[in-house]
């Protein structure tokens, strides 16, 4: 994408500045645009879960500019293995790191959310990211769209993008509110130290432990270039319906639900101190992302749960796809652009969905290339 400039750039607004948001936002500078986040939170805070970024999305953060700044801290996960909860025999094994990025163009990367956070933000000058700014309502009209804050405030611009998550104000905006669906399952998360688990194999792979029915399983992966390592936990459990980042577990209920797998499985709980948990919720794929001027991206488009490891990936996969459909564009063809951009994205993103929500990728093998191999810089524009 190049950065030519504009005769006259375009005003963008994002709601949100997570990673979608961030992202969208360096891509559209670069296309030549004007860009303002706003973001609810009055400060950030390093709170959130792990997160896997494989090749599909470093490539794009790397045409960011900000892959370089992700590695510093991140692990590059040896490979991509899946085992039988209970014999702990391998079903399927990929070869990551040198051999991805030989295959891909980008390894893969597991990194702490705030720390992949903090390198978007670097790349955002910081007057145009504007805190304690919750959205309230928003009116759009022939000319551009008029953002209502909660405090009372308000705010101008020529089009507006909704990278607020799955309880996005700007999805409710256009298309009215619905609540998300709990998927009846809970996740539990942790990390510990990767020399209080030392006996157990492949602590610098990404691994999947496939539990007996499709709500339950155990994936682990190294953290901070290895020291640590990241368990994600999910299993069946109607009775805890709180999404949240940061609500305490139980470690005895954690074990507990994982007493039937295999010894080097629990060895992995049983190195557990604390454990966080939430709920986990979805939405079916939809059948719009755009309206007029408006535009989602990430969990406000598409809400997935996390059993292919998609979702950031997805979101900034959307960010310059979006930021690419827009370069050029003026105040008269914004709403046609995000139009194109949302035709561009849609089929891919609830193959996604649907395939999360199923959970059985890469279960046996297969061929990961359509999702890792995947170029949202020369991925077809419409």
């Amino acid at each position: 994408m190049s950065s030519k400039p504009h005769p006259t750039p375009l005003t963008i607004g994002i709601a949100g500045a997570g990673i979608g948001g961030l992202a969208a936002a360096i891509a559209l500078r670069r296309a030549g645009h004007d860009v303002i986040v706003f973001e609810q939170a009055r400060q950030f805070a390093r709170v959130g879960a792990d997160i896997n970024l494989t090749p599909n999305a470093v490539r794009a953060l790397d045409g960011l500019g900000v892959g370089e700044a992700a590695r510093v801290t991140a692990a590059r996960p040896s490979h991509r293995i899946s085992r039988s909860y209970d014999s702990g025999e391998e079903t399927s094994r990929l070869e990551m790191a040198d051999t991805a990025e030989q295959k891909y163009g980008a390894p893969q990367l597991t990194i702490h959310r705030a720390d992949l956070l903090a390198a978007l933000t670097e790349a955002v000058p910081a007057q145009c990211i504007q805190l304690g700014r919750r959205v309230q309502t928003i009116a759009q009209d022939a000319q551009g769209v008029t953002v209502h804050f909660e405090d009372g405030d308000e705010a101008r611009v020529d089009a507006l993008l909704g990278a607020d998550g799955i309880h996005s104000a700007v999805r409710a905006a256009m298309f009215g509110e619905e609540n998300p669906r709990f998927t009846g399952i809970v996740a539990y998360r942790a990390v510990v130290p990767a020399a209080s688990v030392a006996g157990v194999p492949n602590l610098g792979a990404f691994t999947k432990w496939w539990g007996p029915n499709p709500q339950s399983q155990i994936v682990t992966f190294p953290l901070n270039r290895g020291k640590d390592v990241f368990i994600f936990a999910t299993t069946a459990q109607d009775s805890w319906q709180l999404e949240s980042w940061t609500a305490p577990g139980d470690v005895e209920e954690l074990r507990a639900h994982y007493a039937h797998y295999h010894p080097e499985a629990r060895a992995l709980l049983d190195a557990c101190d604390t454990v966080l948990k939430t709920a986990l919720y979805e939405r079916d794929p939809m059948p719009a992302w755009t309206q007029g001027r408006l535009a989602l991206l990430g969990d406000a488009a598409h809400p997935m749960l996390p059993f292919m490891a998609q979702g950031a990936g997805m979101a900034i996969e959307d960010a310059v796809v979006l930021a690419r459909h827009l370069e050029g564009a003026s105040a008269g063809s914004a709403g046609s652009a995000l139009a194109r951009y949302a035709t561009a994205r849609m089929e891919r993103a609830a193959r996604v969905q649907l395939g999360s929500r199923g959970n059985n990728w890469l279960r046996e093998g297969g061929n990961a290339d359509w999702v890792y191999g995947y170029d949202a810089w020369t991925a077809p524009l419409q």
